[in-house]
């Protein structure tokens, strides 16, 4: 049998819009919560939220009864955790902290079985490849591994051109937070300046071919970014949407 289907990377190379959750509580209840509600996918925050590997592995799970697609962001780029990752049965990562054209070549070698990458060969004992019963997975893997990377710094949206060039990135998603905070507006995140850059960025990602994201809890530039091309669109973050509903209800007078 060869590795399962990526739908998300299949619609993302069509240009369709793909709607999804962050969720950085680390947890299988909501992941699966999430997973119903009917997102197109659901990111696992290993970064912002602890890196562990048997949260994670929940977490998929409890993704897997669902139609949402399992999306995980790593805490860095190493291929060690890249190679976890993926044994784990993922197949959309999002990689923080990419600068340069180099640094997205070694996210993209990291997740690709040789001679396109340096991915390890553990295939009879891993979950991706149904611990072995995926027979053909070492020849089909590469094909459905769907490789995002960060640009969130003035540097690498200098080297934008050159890190949408590389083969095998499949999405480039703009990190506004970050982004803003290198530009030097960590207490004015809205500030013009870094909007018109974002703007700017997505248009020549678009204009590079390769799927747009960002994430933005605003519903007026949401509709903003789907018309300048995003289809990878973050709609909010689940501490966020439980925050904010605790709240809510503790404030209710009687």
């Amino acid at each position: 049998m060869p590795a399962p289907k990526n739908h998300l990377k299949a619609a993302l190379g069509a240009g369709q819009m793909q709607r999804g959750l962050w969720m950085n509580m680390c947890s299988e209840v909501s992941a699966e919560i999430a997973g119903k509600a009917g997102f197109d996918w659901c990111l696992l925050d290993h970064e912002h939220g602890p890196y562990d590997p048997q949260l994670m592995r929940r977490q998929l799970i409890a993704l897997e009864g669902t139609p949402a697609q399992a999306v995980a962001r790593v805490p860095s780029n190493e291929a060690w955790i890249l190679k976890q990752v993926l044994d784990l049965g993922v197949q959309s990562v999002l990689v923080p902290m990419v600068d340069t054209a180099e640094e997205a070549e070694a996210v993209v070698r990291a997740c690709l079985y040789p001679p396109a990458g340096i991915r390890g060969m553990g295939v009879t004992s891993t979950r991706a490849a149904d611990f072995g019963g995926y027979s053909d997975y070492p020849a089909t893997a590469n094909a459905q591994i769907c490789v995002m990377v960060q640009a969130e710094s003035a540097r690498a949206l200098e080297n934008l051109e050159a890190i949408c060039a590389t083969d095998g990135v499949d999405c480039v998603f703009i990190g506004p937070a970050d982004l803003a905070a290198d530009m030097g507006y960590t207490h004015d995140l809205g500030n013009k300046v870094v909007m018109d850059a974002i703007d700017d960025a997505i248009t020549r990602i678009v204009a590079s071919g390769k799927a747009a994201g960002i994430i933005t809890l605003d519903p007026e530039k949401q509709s903003h970014y789907a018309k300048l091309g995003v289809t990878f669109l973050g709609m909010n973050v689940e501490t966020s949407v439980y925050a904010d509903g605790v709240r809510a209800i503790a404030k209710r007078s009687l």
